[in-house]
C-alpha cells in the first residue's frame, strides 16, 4: 500500500516526502557484477568472524545497519539515510499529532547541524535556540560526521529527560553549554487571526492536519470579512507533499501546482482543483531563508502562476522529494527520490526562489526586542500595507494541468 508520508517533522527538517512504501520494498534484482561487488562484505564478514580479537563484540545485525549507513554516506547527501526500527518507529509517532523531544527543526548545512526553527512555546525556544544556531555537540559528543537522521535520534528522547546541546549562536565566536529538559511537543500546524481588515494565516509545517487546519482558517478570515490575505511561510521547513497541494488548491484555480522528475527523468504533475475557497482573494506570502522545501512549492506556486506576491528575503533552496521505504526487519531507508520544479519549470534545488518584493527580516535579537517591547512585525507590516495599497497580484488564468 503507498501513503503519501510527512517530511521532517520537528528535527527531520526541510525534506519535502512523496510516496514511501508502507509495506517492505522490492527492488530491482542485482546482476552478476552487483553480486560480485557486494561479495567484499561477505568476505569481510567471514575475515572479522574468524579473526578479530573480541568475537564477542559481532554482532551481525549491527555489522549489516553499519554496512548499509557506510554505502549512503558514500552518496554524501545529508537527506538519505537509514533509520533504525526506533528511529522509524519515532518518525511514525510523530503523525499522531504529539511527539516526544525538544521541538526544533534542524537541517544540515556543509555538515554542520543548524537550527532552521525552534516551535513556538516548546522547550527549544525557552532555552533560546534560535534561526541559525548551529549545534556543534549532543551530550559531550560532537555533531560533526553524523547524518541528519543520526544528529535527531541524539537530540529527541523521552519527556522530562536532558540533553546537553553545545550551541554556537549565529554571530558569536564560542559556543554555549545549554541543558535542555525534553517535552511532549503538540504539532499544531496552523494559526490564524485577523489584522484590520486583513486575514492574517501563518503555516508552521505541513501535516496531515494541514490542509483541514488551513480550510478552516481561511474560512474563519472571510467570515470575518477579510478583504486580503497575509499568509505566512516564514521558518517554514515543508513537511507532506499532498497537504501543500491540498493547501495550494484554497488559492488556485484549476492548473500545475508542481513538476517532480525522478531520477529516470519521468515527470509526474501535481494540479490544483478549481473549487477553493479564495481563488481571487488578494494574496502576500512572506518568505525567509529558513522558508523550505513545501513552503518553496506553495510559494513557487503562487509566483509562477501570478497569484500573490512573494515578499521577504530569497528561499532556503530544498527542492528534493523525499521517500521512506521500509525494510522487512521494521528498519527503513530515508532517501531523496527526485526533484521538483515550480509550475515555470524553475529548478529551486540549491537556489531558492527570489521573492518579487525583496528585503531583509531583522535580526532574532532585534524582533525579540521589538516584540518584547510590542513593536511591530516589520515583515508583517510592509505585507499588509501592500494589500492596503491594492497592489497584491490577482488571480490570472491558470496554467494547464496536461
Amino acid at each position: 500500500m503507498n501513503k503519501l508520508f510527512r517530511g521532517t517533522l520537528v528535527l527531520f527538517a526541510v525534506s519535502l516526502l512523496s510516496t514511501a512504501v508502507a509495506g517492505c520494498t522490492q527492488g530491482a534484482s542485482p546482476d552478476a557484477s552487483d553480486s560480485e561487488q557486494f561479495s567484499l562484505l561477505s568476505e569481510v564478514r567471514g575475515i572479522l568472524h574468524s579473526s578479530y580479537v573480541e568475537p564477542e563484540k559481532l554482532d551481525d545485525t549491527a555489522l549489516e545497519r553499519g554496512a548499509i549507513r557506510g554505502m549512503l554516506v558514500a552518496l554524501d547527501d545529508p537527506y538519505t539515510s537509514y533509520l533504525d526500527p526506533r528511529g522509524y518507529e519515532m518518525e511514525l509517532a510523530s503523525l499522531e499529532g504529539k511527539f516526544e523531544g525538544i521541538g526544533a527543526y534542524v537541517v544540515m548545512r556543509e555538515g554542520t547541524l543548524v537550527i532552521l526553527s525552534p516551535i513556538p512555546g516548546t522547550p527549544a525556544e525557552k532555552a533560546g535556540l534560535r534561526p541559525g544556531d548551529y549545534i556543534v555537540g549532543v551530550d559531550g559528543e560532537p555533531t560533526a560526521g553524523l547524518s541528519l537522521n543520526e544528529a535527531v535520534l541524539r537530540i529527541r528522547g523521552p519527556q522530562g529527560t536532558d540533553v546537553n546541546l553545545l550551541i554556537l549562536h549565529e554571530g558569536d565566536k564560542e559556543p554555549v553549554l545549554l541543558t535542555i529538559t525534553r517535552g511532549e511537543i503538540p504539532v499544531v500546524s496552523v494559526g490564524h487571526r485577523m489584522e484590520g481588515a486583513m486575514g492574517y494565516i501563518q503555516i508552521f509545517h505541513f501535516t496531515q492536519r494541514t490542509a483541514e487546519e488551513f480550510r478552516k482558517s481561511l474560512a474563519s478570515v472571510l467570515d470575518d470579512g477579510a478583504q486580503g490575505l497575509v499568509l505566512d511561510l516564514r521558518n517554514n521547513p515543508g513537511g507532506l507533499l499532498s497537504s501543500v497541494v491540498d493547501v495550494a488548491d484554497e488559492l488556485l484555480d484549476e492548473g500545475i501546482v508542481l513538476i517532480e522528475v525522478d531520477n529516470q527523468g519521468q515527470r509526474k504533475t501535481w494540479g490544483s482543483n478549481s473549487d477553493g475557497l479564495a481563488t481571487t482573494l488578494p494574496t502576500v506570502v512572506l518568505v525567509n531563508s529558513f522558508s523550505a522545501s513545501g513552503s518553496e512549492v506553495l510559494s513557487g506556486a503562487l509566483q509562477d502562476r501570478d497569484r500573490a506576491t512573494i515578499m521577504g528575503e530569497v528561499t532556503f533552496g530544498k527542492g528534493s522529494v523525499n521517500t521512506i521505504h521500509r525494510l522487512s526487519d521494521d528498519s527503513a531507508l530515508y532517501l531523496t527520490s527526485a526533484r521538483w520544479l515550480t509550475p515555470l519549470e524553475r529548478p529551486i534545488e540549491g537556489n531558492g526562489l527570489t521573492p518579487d518584493v525583496l528585503f531583509e527580516s531583522p535580526d532574532e535579537e532585534e524582533q525579540d526586542q521589538n516584540e518584547g517591547e510590542g513593536g511591530p512585525d516589520e515583515g508583517l507590516e510592509r505585507a499588509l500595507e501592500h494589500l492596503r495599497q491594492g497592489n497584491a497580484q490577482p488571480a490570472a488564468p491558470a496554467l494547464g494541468a496536461g
